[in-house]
């Protein structure tokens, strides 16, 4: 710990933010210190620490003093770790919160998970050496504490380049989106290839492992950290899933026929209604193909920005009038979804005009309005 000085947690101009993740703590090798809880940013030259509560108290070390990184798993009652070894302390080293330590390394804790991710791009800041292509620019010197460090610049050009980095991280993962289709096609045509050579029950095992896996790299909390970041994440992900499901169904499911879809695809990395709730939200702000949709009823379902509902409401009436009349459950037959989907574009029919209700102690039936057609 004594490698850290204080800061103020401001950038330099040739500075850029890489990753950050709340919840983590800090400890001085083996030892507990008072860094409990605070925010961890990796920046190109730095690591800075940021407590939750008191936004001033800030402590920041350059990634050129680090040696390398290894990860220690969690496990009960244990956050995952990440351990950064560090060279010697310099003799002109600027004032922190530790003059002297006993250890050459720091831990930290990520009890908020995301430290997978933190360390990966960790790694690639550390093999990149960004620090050395910028030039430091002019500081100045301010009284050494907590809540005073370094007073750094922070303009256009480095929110320019932080938009720069989130363009390119969206364009990798949508390259590594293609390359795990690629992989699971050709997984599936060995599967093929080797039919004669192995017994049809190793067969169905194989495959069952293959449908269990579903999403080869889910977005987790582990990876994507929490918050806002990890349900955009989330969303897109969504969105390139149920792209087919929804075409196989006619453009609209409802959100309990997509949990149960996503969470058999997610294998052991299971998904809470919560988060499913809040990434759907995320839809139609990330201008994705498919949006969540919340009837008067309180039904909540997803459909394809296409879905045409006056088109689905025609087919409605005109199934309807075929029959005479129909029970949600006989229209769900009929047109092959679920009860409760069926019930609500019946619903939907009767609000704008097209169907009337007969409800009796027999059910709910729906019939053609003549009012309307026989006027």
């Amino acid at each position: 710990m004594d490698r850290f000085s204080w800061c103020t947690g401001l950038l330099e101009i040739d500075e850029t933010l890489v990753i950050q993740q709340r919840g983590v703590r800090l400890s001085d090798g083996e030892d507990k210190c008072k860094f409990d809880a605070g925010t961890l940013l990796l920046t190109t030259h730095r690591l800075i620490w940021r407590d939750q509560k008191n936004h001033d108290f800030c402590i920041a070390i350059p990634l050129s003093h680090i040696v390398f990184t290894e990860e220690q798993a969690g496990g009960i009652g244990k956050s995952a770790k990440i351990v950064v070894h560090l060279h010697p302390p310099s003799p002109n080293k600027e004032p922190g919160p530790y003059q002297t330590s006993h250890y050459s390394y720091v831990k930290l804790s990520f009890r908020e998970h995301g430290q997978i991710e933190f360390s990966r791009r960790l790694s690639e800041e550390l093999t990149q050496r960004r620090w050395e292509r910028t030039s430091s620019a002019p500081s100045v010197q301010a009284n050494k504490g907590p809540q005073a460090g370094r007073i750094k610049a922070a303009g256009i050009v480095s929110i320019e380049r932080k938009l720069e980095e989130k363009r390119k991280e969206t364009d990798k993962n949508i390259s590594e989106a293609k390359e795990m289709v690629e992989l699971s096609k050709s997984i599936a045509n060995k599967i093929k290839d080797k039919q004669g050579d192995i017994t049809e029950d190793e067969t169905i095992r194989f495959k069952s492992y293959l449908l269990s896996m579903g999403i080869a790299n889910p977005v987790t909390r582990e990876t994507h950290g929490s918050g806002t970041h990890y349900h955009m994440q989330l969303a897109k992900q969504l969105a390139t899933m149920l792209q087919n499901p929804l075409e196989e169904r006619g453009g609209i499911m409802s959100l309990t026929e997509v949990y149960c879809l996503v969470n058999r695809a997610r294998g052991m990395e299971l998904l809470s209604p919560e988060d499913l709730v809040n990434a759907c939200k995320m839809f139609e702000s990330l201008k994705l193909p498919v949006r969540l949709r919340i009837f008067d009823s309180g039904v909540m379902v997803i459909e394809h920005q296409s879905h045409n509902e006056e088109e689905m409401v025609a087919s409605a009436l005109e199934t309807v009038s075929e029959r005479g009349s129909l029970t949600s459950e006989e229209f769900a037959k009929i047109v092959g979804m679920s009860v409760l989907l069926a019930k609500e574009r019946l619903l939907l029919a009767e609000n704008m005009g097209h169907l009337c209700r007969d409800d009796s102690v027999e059910g709910l039936r729906f019939y053609p309005n003549l009012f309307l057609t026989q006027s």
